[in-house]
């Protein structure tokens, strides 16, 4: 993975998150964090997007919590 996160990437990580039940998000978003923390060393930009993604999912959790 050689590019950083694009406003496209993180409209489809939206539309999906929105899809996802509240079991599916949480997995996700573990997946997410644990693939960034492995990639942080060797490949920062890699570990940016997971990053990114993790974040996307966390946050449309927190609108579902809320509302």
């Amino acid at each position: 993975m050689t590019r950083h996160a694009t406003a496209a990437d993180f409209a489809t990580w939206e539309t999906k998150a929105k899809s996802m039940t509240v079991a599916a998000l949480l997995w996700s978003i573990r997946d997410a964090s644990e693939c960034a923390r492995n990639f942080d060393s060797f490949d920062p930009i890699a570990a940016g997007r997971y990053a990114d993604e993790a974040s996307t999912y966390g946050q449309e959790l927190n609108r579902r919590r809320a509302a």
